[in-house]
């Protein structure tokens, strides 16, 4: 167990400094977030004047919403990652090493992790900065960063996956750019659920997206809902598990291909 782990953590390191050596990249994954949360901050911020909308500020509201997403959009690229090493060889070089298969998955589950973290933490600063409030807390933001990484380490997985099975570049950007914006749009990252048409509503319930902000909001809150945090929590946390299970399988079967 402590060799796997201190493998996967030496793939970790590998994959963190490759990504350390793109300045550009981390800024660039950083100006989305910014035209999100100050952009539409401002352009509806009158929105909360609605009957109904059940918040003081906006850009309160605002912040975990582009947290989650800001965790989906970078997370659901990391196919593209997996497909690169596929054609370059580096993947099967690997393979024909005595490091552990679990370190080659999971290293790329806890880059993700940290990158969707350090992303959250950002995010969250500049709200603080811009004048949001967060009565929950160091303790309700924690809550926050944790579901958007699980959140994230879900959308990475199948995104491994899905390299691994489709292996084309054009597949991936094709089904990210279709489900990045319904799976946005059907959820409460914008608008608050009451005032969204009955229909989307039960939709957004079964939308996992949805469930990371439900938790994350409502740990924010001045008087937190634990029920909601945890049946949500709970969803989604599970709904990683069984992604990280599929993203195995698809690299099993790739190897078998190898």
């Amino acid at each position: 167990m402590s060799t796997t782990l201190n493998q996967t953590w030496f793939m970790t390191q590998r994959q963190l400094t490759a990504i350390l050596r793109q300045p550009a990249y981390l800024v660039i994954t950083l100006i989305q977030p910014v035209i999100w949360l100050f952009l539409f901050g401002s352009l509806f911020r009158k929105v909360v004047e609605l009957p109904g909308f059940g918040t003081g500020s906006y850009l309160d509201y605002l912040v975990p919403g582009v947290v989650v997403m800001s965790a989906v959009s970078s997370n659901m690229w990391a196919g593209m990652g997996t497909l690169e090493e596929i054609e370059r060889g580096t993947l099967n070089r690997f393979l024909t090493t005595p490091v552990s298969r679990a370190a080659l998955m999971n290293a790329n589950v806890v880059q993700q992790g940290i990158s969707t973290a350090i992303q959250s933490v950002v995010i969250v600063l500049l709200g603080k900065i811009g004048g949001a409030d967060y009565p929950g807390g160091i303790g309700g933001l924690l809550i926050l960063v944790v579901a958007s990484i699980v959140l994230g380490t879900v959308f990475g997985a199948c995104s491994n996956a899905l390299g691994m099975l489709v292996r084309q570049r054009e597949s991936i950007i094709g089904i990210n750019s279709f489900l990045l914006l319904p799976l946005t749009f059907l959820s409460s990252a914008f608008m608050a659920p009451a005032l969204m048409p009955s229909w989307m509503r039960h939709v957004a319930d079964f939308n996992p997206i949805n469930w990371a902000l439900v938790a994350g909001r409502s740990a924010m809150s001045a008087d937190p809902d634990w029920g909601d945090v945890l049946s949500r929590g709970g969803a989604l946390l599970a709904l990683g598990v069984a992604a990280v299970w599929l993203s195995t399988l698809s690299f099993r079967s790739y190897q078998k291909s190898v």
